[in-house]
């Protein structure tokens, strides 16, 4: 889908904004934008997806501890409401046995289609982040849809298992993913062991995948955040180069 170009006098400042899809039951987008935001730049884009008993506002305030300048980020909830937690605060669930999915799946690339019309985004750069039971969606729309998506990044989180008897993911197109498995090595949640089988995995199946381990339980450790700030920037910086490479040859030719 083309990019909309939008023209401001002053360029938008960066911070947290909301929106809403008027046509999805007005499900909300919130957004983070970065410092200095250029909108002849095409940003990488990171979807952001809560755990369960969590919330679309909880999980972009850590948008800026990925890069306060790399990245836009937006952050989708849960279509199911559990009510406010012990801080008063609202929570939200994604739901069981992927009955929502379908929704889910409609809803991220509204929320995608969106975002490109108001903001620069590079269209292959599109990365689907979730913590926990946000990372196993991230993980089931990634592998459901390889072509639309550059990679995953799950955060003490796991692969779907099979489900009646269908895979998990599609050869060979599940080696266009980059995917980035960060894990707490003390995880009384979801075992290491599980993130281990998971890169077990996808290393065998072809995925260019990083696995990273880090002195935490089930928790975010602040390492996380610049491993996967270094992750995504090194292949933008290696598109950039192939890209000056390219040209190069072509005015070598010409």
């Amino acid at each position: 889908m083309p990019r909309s170009t939008y023209t401001w006098p002053v360029p938008p400042a960066e911070g947290f904004y909301t929106s809403e899809l008027p046509n999805l039951h007005a499900q909300p987008v919130r957004t983070f934008l970065p410092t200095g935001y250029e909108p002849n730049y095409p940003y990488p884009l990171v979807v952001l997806f809560h755990g369960d008993s969590g919330s679309d506002e909880q999980v972009l305030r850590l948008a800026p501890r990925i890069s306060r300048r790399n990245y836009i980020c937006i952050s989708l909830r849960g279509p199911i409401a559990l009510g406010p937690n012990e801080e008063g605060n609202p929570c939200f669930s994604w739901g069981k046995d992927r009955e929502n999915d379908a929704f889910i799946e409609e809803y991220m690339l509204r929320a995608v289609e969106q975002t490109r019309r108001c903001y620069h985004v590079h269209s292959e750069r599109i990365y689907l982040a979730g913590f926990s039971e946000g990372a196993s969606l991230a993980f089931r729309l990634g592998l459901n849809m390889p072509e639309k998506v550059a990679g995953v990044i799950s955060l003490n989180g796991n692969m779907p298992r099979p489900t009646n008897g269908e895979p998990v993911f599609r050869f060979p197109d599940v080696r266009q993913l980059r995917v980035f498995l960060g894990h707490g090595i003390s995880n009384p949640i979801i075992p290491l062991d599980s993130a281990r089988r998971d890169f077990r995995l996808l290393y065998g199946a072809g995925v260019d995948v990083q696995f990273h381990t880090y002195p935490t339980g089930h928790q975010l450790h602040q390492d996380m955040f610049r491993d996967i700030n270094r992750w995504i920037m090194r292949k933008v910086h290696a598109e950039f180069a192939e890209f000056e490479e390219v040209e190069d040859g072509e005015a070598d030719v010409n």
